[in-house]
Order: C-alpha cells, then sequence, then structure tokens
C-alpha cells in the first residue's frame, strides 16, 4: 500500500510538473517574442533616423560634414547584434526554464505529497477502523460459539443451564445490537444534514439526565448543577443524545456514589456547557485520540468500563453535526472535563 502511494505521488508530481513547465515555457516564449519586436521596433527607429541623418548629410555641404559610413555597415552592424540579443536571450530562456524546472520538480513533489495527505490518513483511519470493528465483531461471535459447543458436548442439562446460555447469548447480541446501532449513527451524522434552531438548554440537560437516571441512581452518583439559562443553537434530540454520551462517560469512569458536575456559562456569541467527573482522569497519551473510533486507552481509566470505544466518536459526530465542539481534558485535582461549545442564540433570533 505504501508503494501504492508512492507511486500516485510521483505520478501527481510528473503532472504537475507538466503543468507548470507548460505555462513556464509559454510565457518564457511570450516574453521573448516580446521583447524581440520590441528590440526590432527600436532597431528600426533607429535605422531609420540614421538613414535620416545620411540624407541631410547629403544634401548639405561636403566641405562642412564629414559623410557618415555606408548603409550597408549600419545593417551589418545591426544584425551582429540583433544576432548577439537572441543568443543571449535564448540562453537565459533556457537557464530559467531549467531553473523552474528543478525548482518546480521539488515543489511539486511536496504539493503532491500535501495533497495525498488527507488521502493517506483517511485509508489509514478506514483501515483500522475495518480492523478494529471487525475485532469487536469477532468477539462476541466467538464468545457466543465457545458457549454453544461447551453446552452441545454435555449429554444432558437443566432448563436452568439451558436459560442461562440463552440469557448469556442474548447479552452477546445486545452487544453487537449496540454496536451495529452506533456505526449507523457514526453514518448519519457524518452527513452533517440536521435542521438547526433555537434549543432551550435546560430541556437539553433536563432530557439528557432523565435518559441516564437509571445508571445514575444504580451507581448512586449524584449531579451537581449549575446552568446559565440559555437558547442554543442545534437539533434537539442529537444535542441531548450528545449529553447523554458525556454524561455516561463520566458516569463509567467516574467512582460510585461520587459526583457528576455540569456547569453551563455563555459568553457573547457561545455557550460553554462543562461535563465533570471525579475518576482518575485521562492518560496523556490517550488524550489525542478518545475522540477516534473504537480507540480505547489500557489505563486505569478504561480498565473497569466495557464498551467499544464508539461513543465519544459519536459525540464528536455529533457536536460537528451541530456546529459545536466537543474536547477533553484533565481536570484538577481529579477527574475528566468535556467541554462542549455550542452556538449561542439571542433574544431577537428565537
Amino acid at each position: 500500500m505504501i508503494n501504492m502511494f508512492h507511486s500516485a505521488r510521483l505520478k501527481l508530481t510528473v503532472f504537475y510538473l507538466a503543468i507548470l513547465l507548460f505555462f513556464s515555457l509559454a510565457l518564457t516564449f511570450g516574453i521573448r517574442a516580446i521583447a524581440l519586436r520590441e528590440y526590432d521596433r527600436s532597431n528600426r527607429a533607429q535605422l531609420g533616423e540614421v538613414y535620416s541623418l545620411q540624407k541631410n548629410f547629403f544634401d548639405q555641404s561636403i566641405e562642412t560634414f564629414v559623410l557618415p559610413p555606408p548603409r550597408n555597415t549600419f545593417e551589418n552592424l545591426q544584425q551582429d547584434q540583433n544576432d548577439l540579443v537572441r543568443k543571449h536571450l535564448n540562453e537565459d530562456i533556457i537557464i530559467f526554464n531549467i531553473c523552474a524546472l528543478i525548482v518546480g520538480g521539488v515543489l511539486s513533489y511536496w504539493y503532491a505529497g500535501r495533497t495525498l495527505k488527507p488521502i493517506i490518513d483517511a485509508h489509514d483511519a478506514q483501515k483500522r477502523f475495518a480492523s478494529d470493528a471487525s475485532h469487536e465483531l469477532r468477539t462476541p461471535l466467538a464468545n457466543m460459539k465457545v458457549e454453544n459447543e461447551v453446552f452441545l458436548r454435555q449429554k444432558t442439562f437443566s432448563e436452568t443451564e439451558a436459560r442461562e446460555l440463552i440469557t448469556s447469548n442474548l447479552e452477546e447480541v445486545q452487544r453487537l445490537e449496540s454496536l451495529a446501532d452506533n456505526l449507523l449513527h457514526l453514518s448519519q451524522y457524518e452527513k452533517n444534514n440536521l435542521h438547526l434552531g433555537s434549543v432551550p438548554i435546560k430541556t437539553v440537560v433536563d432530557n439528557a439526565l432523565a435518559a441516564s437516571a437509571k445508571a445514575l441512581d444504580a451507581n448512586g452518583i449524584k449531579i451537581e448543577r449549575k446552568l446559565a439559562p440559555a437558547h442554543v443553537l442545534g437539533d434537539r434530540e442529537s444535542l441531548e443524545q450528545l449529553l447523554t454520551i458525556v454524561i455516561d462517560n463520566a458516569i463509567k469512569y467516574g467512582p460510585k456514589k461520587g459526583t457528576v458536575y455540569l456547569t453551563g456559562n455563555k459568553s457573547s456569541n457561545h455557550y460553554c456547557l462543562k461535563v465533570r467527573d471525579e475518576g482518575p482522569g485521562i492518560a496523556a497519551e490517550d488524550l489525542p485520540h478518545i475522540f477516534e473510533r473504537l480507540y480505547r486507552g489500557d489505563k486505569a481509566r478504561t480498565s473497569k468500563a466495557e464498551g467499544y470505544g464508539l461513543g465519544l466518536a459519536l459525540a464528536k459526530q455529533m457536536a460537528e453535526a451541530n456546529q459545536a465542539t466537543i474536547t477533553a481534558a484533565n481536570a484538577k485535582p481529579k477527574g475528566a472535563e468535556f467541554k462542549i461549545q455550542l452556538g449561542l442564540v439571542h433574544a431577537s433570533r428565537k
């Protein structure tokens, strides 16, 4: 695959260089033609003046003036000078185009690499995503296969054992269903075709907390909220899903019976919504990658949490679809903080 992109870069370099060389030759030969035309015009004017002067010499007294050289002498000198000028001009054009070819070749190779870089990055991300997704899909399927094979080897089994197997299989199916749903949502929000309007931030927060109520109660986690009232630009349903993902992430990685802090402040044009947990925080090497698809760090923050690493990737895609941004950082003294910056809708626009 590296050889393929290297070959494509060389071909693109040749293409750019051919275009550059075409315009360089067209420009230099155009300038050459104009320069020679102006030079010939100037020479003809000078030769006309010489002929006029020579005629005046003949019309006046020979005793007073010295006759100029014969007419053909001026023409020969002028022709020699024209030949010399053309020679130097051609040499300068050749040197200029060789330099342009060398410099253009280097720049074309660099620009070809820059042009292909997003394609290479997208290809690498797609390849990594396909590899990780296939691994995540394979794991629950392998678990179900092993459990069913072991179960079928038993000569006898009770109803309780059969129910346990079915329950376990259903759990794996639910995991596969969750993965498939997240992948579909990612594909949906990549289109960024949401209808954005004015949404009360209180409604978004209330509905997101209601969706996370069971997880909050199960872990004994309290919510401490401090929100400035405002209307934000976005799609209500997707903003609620976005905030739910971030809150669930805080629940998942925060301690049981802990607190999740939810704050919202507005500036002149933006509304900043922050969600902070009391967990171990995010490892420095994981911070640049946590919004990547199927990325899960191997540190303490991810050791106790199950998932496919699609939640935050989906949250980022939702944020972009709502013309918003989401970032993550470690909070002091501990925990991770996610900041969602939304467009603020002023009263005149509601």
